[in-house]
């Protein structure tokens, strides 16, 4: 977020007021002028709501997965629109940091699914269900 809000600011901090209506830019600037106030491209204002946390672990890394994805083809589109290479050196770092994230979790959700019981590791949450006759272990062996 840090880079891209750079990367924005450092576009238009010299923006003339004809600049600002020729680029659609004007219905931001009336709210925050050149100040940065992160959004989504549609024009939907960033908020708490962005972070799905389920308290499973399965559920969270999927949604880790998903967002990284997410993030990866907007940068893609972003380079799809944009030729300048002070623009495109730091979104493709960024594209590539979430594939790597992505890798990771995916990483993560394979060690995961490694350790619990792949007849029914979808079926139950690992950090709540856990088997009374087995110390607590969050996997049965015996699928008590």
């Amino acid at each position: 977020m840090e880079i891209v809000s750079s990367i924005i600011y450092q576009l238009t901090r010299n923006l003339s007021m004809e600049e600002i209506k020729a680029s659609g830019f004007d219905k931001y600037y009336v709210d925050h002028t050149l100040g940065l106030w992160p959004q989504a491209a549609g024009g939907i204002p960033f908020n708490a709501c962005e972070f799905q946390v389920k308290g499973d672990i399965i559920t969270d890394l999927v949604e880790d997965m998903a967002a990284e994805q997410k993030a990866r083809s907007t940068y893609e589109n972003i380079l799809r629109l944009v030729d300048d290479p002070d623009v495109c050196a730091p979104i493709r770092f960024l594209r590539q940091r979430e594939i790597v994230h992505f890798q990771r979790f995916g990483e993560g959700l394979r060690i995961t699914q490694d350790r619990l019981d792949s007849n029914n590791f979808y079926a139950f949450n690992p950090e709540f269900d856990r088997c009374k006759d087995c110390n607590d272990t969050p996997v049965c062996p015996d699928n008590h």
